[in-house]
């Protein structure tokens, strides 16, 4: 296919390139055979840190609901919208442009508007004062509410919206959990090696709606839906509509960067590795990365990002390493690692001040 192109002058164009889709391997939670299951994602994590999980637990019924409530939110009013601006915990409205992903390749932010819900921590509760805990952000409360009835807007707006979203949170937790116990097994720890306490049993888990307008990326002029990242944490769930738009690059130091698309499977979580378990597994398997495309089509995803607890400290682990293979990263904590990453990914909250007078 890439040799049919016009071998005529004057004012003939080449053909398009081919659009070069990703084959990734397909992790069925369902399948009996676990050792099956278990070297099938181990390939996918030495060949590109991305897979496909189906027969999750999730029905496709709840998947739809989740969806249609997202895309409620983002058609409403944007000055309605940023009455719930996320806040320093990182909950709440993320604008366009909020999130700069690739600075060195980037002329603007991220395309893309989100909305990050967290573990939901009440306000007096101890825990409440750590970086990644704390109340969420709800479309139903305080000055939202009162915005609405100053534009004399329904409060039914979004009925069932926060119970969606927190069901769909807690599930999405115990699929991240499974899929984890696999990861362990791949790793030859024990199954439930990550369900410790200070990993996923106190877990800093972010569930982020994420919404592309319709823009169309120009690589070449620095344009993206998502510019290209690694995730930071410990894996991340993705389930999208059917548009095509996610693209990853296995090998992040070729020249050039070569990047295929994943496609999205209905149904189905996209699982990426992140950071963290790159540091855990002292780069046996990779965080890869990726980044996003907009095609001129409204696109609607959802990403589960999965951390461990705030004080966990992320240190090769004792399968990993060897005196000719000895650690590649030094220790650090959860928090102090998210923190950092966070901070240097997203705007300053001051830029908004304006829209909060």
């Amino acid at each position: 296919m890439e040799n049919n192109r016009s071998q005529n002058g004057g004012g003939a164009h080449p053909a398009p390139a081919p659009i070069k889709i990703s084959s990734l391997n397909c992790i069925d939670l369902s399948n009996p055979d676990i050792q099956q299951t278990v070297s099938s994602l181990k390939q996918a994590c030495l060949d590109c840190g991305f897979f496909y999980v189906v027969n999750h637990g999730i029905s496709q019924e709840f998947m739809d609901e989740v969806f249609a409530q997202s895309k409620r939110f983002f058609q409403l009013p944007l000055n309605a919208k940023m009455k719930l601006l996320r806040n320093e915990k990182h909950r709440g409205y993320t604008p366009i442009l909020d999130e700069l992903l690739d600075p060195e390749n980037q002329k603007h932010g991220d395309y893309k508007e989100g909305y990050y819900i967290g573990v939901e921590v009440p306000e007096d509760d101890p825990d409440a004062e750590k970086p990644f805990y704390g109340p969420n952000v709800w479309p139903s409360e305080g000055s939202f509410v009162t915005f609405l009835l100053q534009q004399i807007m329904l409060l039914d707006i979004l009925p069932g919206w926060r119970q969606t979203m927190g069901k769909f949170h807690h599930e999405a937790l115990e699929v991240a959990k499974s899929v984890a116990r696999i990861i362990a097994l791949a790793l030859d720890l024990n199954a439930d090696f990550f369900d410790k306490p200070e990993m996923l049993g106190k877990p800093i888990a972010t569930l982020r709606l994420l919404h592309y307008g319709g823009q169309i990326s120009d690589p070449s002029n620095g344009l993206y839906g998502a510019g290209a990242h690694s995730d930071y944490g410990l894996i991340t769930l993705l389930t999208t509509d059917d548009v095509m738009g996610l693209q990853i690059c296995k090998d992040k130091d070729a020249k050039p960067q070569i990047w295929e698309f994943v496609a999205p499977l209905k149904g189905a979580f996209i699982v990426n590795l992140g950071d963290m378990l790159e540091r855990w597994s002292n780069c046996i398997f990779k965080s890869t990365l990726h980044r996003v495309l907009g095609n001129g089509q409204d696109r609607y995803s959802i990403a589960y990002f999965v951390e461990p607890s705030h004080d966990c400290l992320v240190e090769c682990l004792p399968t990993c390493k060897s005196e000719i293979n000895p650690p590649k990263f030094p220790p650090i904590k959860c928090a102090t690692y998210l923190s950092q990453r966070y901070r240097d990914t997203h705007a300053d909250l001051n830029v908004y001040s304006e829209h909060q007078t």
